[in-house]
C-alpha cells in the first residue's frame, strides 16, 4: 500500500513516499481506506524530534476521514462501508497511509453534510477542544445560563477555531479570543468570539480595554510560558486554567492565593492508556457529527492541498511550522 513517512527525524524533506504491506487488524481495529488527512502541530513535533529505530520508518498522521474496508473480530460499532472520521493514536502507525488501522473506540461517523476533506479537518482539534472545555475546565455542557468568561489564547489555530464554536454554541460563556493580525481577528470573530484582544500586547491592559479585567476560564493553546507571569492577575479567584502546549517549566505557586485550578489536556491520554472511558471519544465524535449536520458547528478547513503525496504533505507541514496558520490544512484528494 502507499504511505508517507520518514526514516530520519528532521526537516520537511525527510517525508518520503513509501510502499508498505497492508496492515492486519487487531480484535477492536477498523481497517480504513483513507480519503483525506489533515496536519496538526503534533505531526511537526514528531517529525522533527522523534528518530525511528535504525532501518525503520515512521508513518505520521492523526486526523483522517475515510471508509471502513474491514473490521477486527470483536468490532461492534462499525461495519465495512461505513464512512468515518477520527484522530488516531500517538503510539501506533499514523493515518498518512492508504489503509490505516484504528481502534473503533476512538472513531466517529463522518458528518453526512461534509466531504471527506471537510471532515478530516475536525477530529483531533474537536476532541482536544471538547475535552479541554467540558472535562478539564468542567464547564457545564449545553447550559446556556452558565455565566462567566473564557479567554482563549491563540483563537485562530485549529483547536482555537473549534473551541470558540463549542463555547459559543453550547455554553453561555462570554468568549474572548486572542489574535494579532487583521485576518486572524476576522477569523475568530467569524467563529463566534464576542471579543478579540492582541496577545502581543499586555493581556491585563487588553482585558481592561474591553471592560473585563478578570476571566473565569483560560484555555492556553500556545505560548503559556510567555503569558504565565500575568495569568495569576487576570484569572478570577477560584478560576481555572487548562493548557495543551509544552512549556519547559510551569511554576504554578502564584495561583495558590486565588485557589486557581490548573489542568493539562492531551487528546492521546485515553487511547494511550486504554482508560475505562476510552469510548468517550467515539461518543464525542458522533456528537460533533450530529452538531455539524444540524448546522451548529462548521468545518475549520481553510486549505485543501490536493492528493496525499509526500510533496503535498511537506507543504502542509510548512504551513503549520510558519506559526501563522488559520484553521486547518487538509490533503483531501486521497492517494
Amino acid at each position: 500500500m502507499k504511505a508517507i513517512g520518514f526514516r530520519n527525524a528532521g526537516p520537511v524533506d525527510t517525508l518520503i513516499d513509501l510502499d508498505l504491506p497492508a496492515p492486519q487488524p487487531g480484535p477492536r481495529d477498523l481497517v480504513v481506506k483513507v480519503e483525506a488527512v489533515s496536519v496538526n502541530p503534533v505531526d511537526v513535533k514528531v517529525r522533527a524530534g522523534s528518530q525511528p529505530a535504525e532501518g525503520q520508518s515512521r508513518i505520521l498522521g492523526f486526523d483522517a476521514a475515510g471508509t471502513v474496508q474491514a473490521v477486527g473480530s470483536e468490532v461492534t460499532l462499525f461495519q465495512p462501508g461505513d464512512q468515518v472520521f477520527y484522530a488516531g493514536q500517538i503510539d501506533r502507525p499514523g493515518s498518512n497511509s492508504e489503509l490505516h488501522l484504528v481502534d473503533e473506540r476512538i472513531v466517529g461517523r463522518k458528518p453526512a453534510s461534509l466531504s471527506f476533506a471537510e471532515a478530516a479537518a475536525l477530529p483531533l482539534t474537536a476532541i482536544t477542544a471538547w475535552e479541554l472545555l467540558f472535562d478539564r475546565l468542567a464547564v457545564p455542557y449545553g447550559v446556556k445560563t452558565q455565566m462567566g468568561t473564557l479567554l482563549i489564547l491563540n483563537g485562530a489555530g485549529g483547536v482555537g477555531s473549534i473551541l470558540i464554536q463549542l463555547a459559543r454554541k453550547l455554553t453561555g460563556l462570554t468568549i474572548i479570543a486572542t489574535a494579532s493580525r487583521p485576518e486572524t481577528e476576522a477569523w475568530v470573530k467569524q467563529m463566534g468570539a464576542h471579543h478579540v484582544i492582541n496577545h502581543h500586547k499586555p493581556l491585563p491592559e487588553e482585558l481592561k480595554r474591553i471592560g473585563i479585567p478578570q476571566v473565569d476560564y483560560v484555555a492556553s493553546l500556545t505560548g503559556t510560558d510567555k503569558q504565565l507571569p500575568v495569568l495569576p492577575e487576570i484569572i478570577a479567584p477560584q478560576g481555572k486554567l487548562a493548557l495543551i502546549d509544552d512549556p519547559e517549566s510551569l511554576n504554578i505557586r502564584p495561583f495558590k492565593m486565588k485557589s486557581i485550578t490548573v489542568a493539562w489536556e492531551l487528546k492521546f491520554t485515553r487511547p494511550m492508556f486504554k482508560t475505562a472511558d476510552m469510548i468517550e471519544q467515539h461518543r464525542l465524535l458522533n456528537e460533533v457529527a450530529d452538531l455539524v449536520d444540524a448546522g451548529v458547528l462548521r468545518t475549520t478547513l481553510t486549505a485543501d492541498l490536493g492528493k496525499i503525496t509526500a510533496g503535498n504533505l511537506q507543504r502542509a507541514h510548512k504551513i503549520v511550522e510558519s506559526g501563522s496558520a488559520i484553521g486547518k490544512s487538509v490533503l483531501g484528494g486521497g492517494f
